[in-house]
C-alpha cells in the first residue's frame, strides 16, 4: 500500500514540473509570420528561404532588344552582388520571368501572375513606359516594392501615377531633357529647335519636358513631329520639319523600326539643321554613321567605354565572357537594377516586409556601371551622372560612337519633384 501511495505521490509531482515547463519558463515560440494583402510572406524573413523576384519586361515585340539586354544586365548583376552564389543576406534568390509583349494589357495580367500565383516579394522591370503606368496601380494594391528600369517617362513619378512602392533605377524623360538643354542652350544660345518623337507614352515624356527645358534657357521650338510607333516611312516628318529651318532638331526615339537611315539621306545638316540626340542602343547607333562625320553633340547614359569604374570594367568583361559582344544601353540599366535590390536586401537582412524595405531604399546609396547613384527620397527616383559626348566615327566600328567631352552631374540633371511630396 505504502508503494502504491509514493508513486501516486511521484506521479502527481512530475506532472507538476511538466505542467510548469509548459508555462512561462518554456522557450519562447517563434514569432508569427504576417501576411500582406498581396498574401506574399512579409517580415521576418528566415535565413535560408527563398526569396521569388518577379522580372517583367518587352523580351518579343517593339522593344525586344531593351528587354533582352535588360535581361542579361540583371542577371549579370545579380551574378556580381553575389558572388556567383545567387545568395543574398542568407536568402537564395529565386527570379520568375515575365514577358509584357509591349502590350499594357498584358503587362498588368502578368504582372498580377507574378504577385497572386508566383508570390513574389519584389518586381523589377518594365521596358515600356506605357507597360510601367498600367502596372504601378498593382503594387500598391499588393503593398509590394517595384524597381523600375528603364522606362523613362515622367509620369511614372508624377502625383496622378506613383505610389510609394515605386522606385526607379533608371534616369527619367526629365533628365534626359535637362541634359539636352544644357548642352543646346551653351553652345546656341537663343536656338532655334524642332522636335521628333514617337506617338507614345515614351515620345510625348520624352518631348514634353525638353520643350520647358529649352524654353526656361532661352531658345524657341518651332516645330513637334510625332510618328506612329510603328511606322517605316519618316521621310514626311523630316522634310516638314526641313520646312520650319530649326537650328537643330532634336530626336528622340525608341524602338526597332530606326528612323535615322532616313534622316541621314535627307541631309538636313546641308540646309543648316544640326542634328542631335541621346545616344540610343548599339542597333540605332549603326544606322547614325552619317552623324559622325557632322561633329553631332549630344548626351548618353551608358556606352561601354564612357564610365572609368571598377564595375563596369567588370561588367564589359564578363558580358564578352558570356555573349561575345560589349554590353548595350540597357545591360547596364539591369545590372543597375540588381545592385539596388541586392543592396537593399543586405541593408533589411533579406526582409522584405514594404514598410521595412521602404525605409531602407529611401536615399539609399547604391552602385551602378556608371557610378553611385541615391534614391531621391520624396519620389524615389534615382540621382544619376549623365554624359556629354560628340559623335565620332572610328576605324573599324561599324557604329557611331560616343566621344567623350563631360560628365553631367546629377544635381544639373534633377528633375522637378512633382508627386506631391516635395
Amino acid at each position: 500500500m505504502f508503494k502504491k501511495s509514493l508513486a501516486l505521490i511521484m506521479a502527481v509531482f512530475m506532472l507538476s514540473v511538466l505542467a510548469v515547463g509548459c508555462g512561462e519558463g518554456a522557450a519562447p515560440a517563434p514569432p508569427p509570420t504576417t501576411t500582406p494583402a498581396s498574401g506574399n510572406t512579409s517580415t521576418p524573413a528566415a535565413t535560408g528561404e527563398v526569396l521569388k523576384i518577379g522580372a517583367i519586361s518587352s523580351l518579343s515585340g517593339q522593344l525586344q532588344d531593351y528587354g533582352e539586354c535588360y535581361q542579361r544586365g540583371f542577371t549579370l548583376g545579380m551574378e556580381y552582388m553575389t558572388g556567383g552564389t545567387n545568395v543574398v543576406a542568407g536568402r537564395p534568390i529565386e527570379i520568375i520571368w515575365e514577358d509584357t509583349t509591349n502590350t499594357p494589357d498584358v503587362a498588368k495580367e502578368r504582372t498580377m501572375k507574378l504577385l497572386e500565383q508566383d508570390k513574389v516579394e519584389i518586381v523589377t522591370g518594365y521596358a515600356s513606359s506605357g507597360d510601367a503606368v498600367a502596372c504601378l496601380p498593382l503594387f500598391e494594391e499588393y503593398k509590394t516594392v517595384c524597381v523600375v528600369e528603364p522606362a523613362a517617362a515622367d509620369s511614372i513619378i508624377s502625383a496622378e501615377n506613383w505610389n510609394e512602392y515605386i522606385f526607379r533605377t533608371g534616369r527619367t524623360s526629365g533628365q534626359d531633357a535637362l541634359a539636352m538643354a544644357a548642352i543646346i542652350a551653351k553652345a546656341t544660345p537663343g536656338a532655334t529647335i524642332a522636335c521628333f518623337a514617337p506617338d507614345s507614352t515614351y515620345g510625348y515624356g520624352m518631348v514634353d519636358p525638353f520643350v520647358a527645358a529649352v524654353e526656361a534657357a532661352g531658345c524657341t521650338v518651332v516645330a513637334k513631329e510625332y510618328a506612329p510607333v510603328d511606322a517605316s516611312d519618316f521621310s514626311p516628318y523630316f522634310l516638314r520639319i526641313k520646312d520650319k529651318q530649326p537650328d537643330y532638331l532634336y530626336v528622340s526615339w525608341a524602338g526597332a523600326n530606326s528612323p535615322w537611315t532616313q534622316l541621314m539621306e535627307l541631309d538636313l545638316e546641308s540646309a543648316g539643321i544640326t542634328v542631335t540626340t541621346g545616344a540610343p542602343d548599339l542597333p540605332q547607333l549603326r544606322g547614325m554613321l552619317p552623324l559622325g562625320a557632322t561633329g553631332a553633340i549630344g548626351y548618353c547614359v551608358y556606352y561601354p567605354t564612357l564610365p572609368q569604374t571598377e564595375v563596369n570594367d567588370w561588367l564589359v568583361k564578363r558580358h564578352n565572357e558570356e555573349y561575345g559582344s560589349n554590353p548595350d544601353f540597357f545591360t547596364s540599366g539591369g545590372m543597375a537594377a540588381a545592385m539596388a535590390i541586392c543592396t537593399a536586401l543586405e541593408k533589411t537582412n533579406g526582409v522584405t516586409d514594404p514598410d521595412v524595405l521602404i525605409a531602407a531604399m529611401e536615399g539609399m546609396e547604391f552602385d551602378s556601371p556608371s557610378g553611385m547613384r541615391t534614391f531621391r527620397p520624396e519620389d524615389h527616383q534615382a540621382m544619376q551622372d549623365l554624359y556629354e559626348i560628340k559623335f565620332t566615327n572610328v576605324d573599324g566600328a561599324d557604329h557611331v560612337v560616343p566621344e567623350y567631352i563631360r560628365t553631367i552631374k546629377a544635381d544639373e540633371v534633377a528633375p522637378p519633384i512633382t508627386n506631391g511630396r516635395g
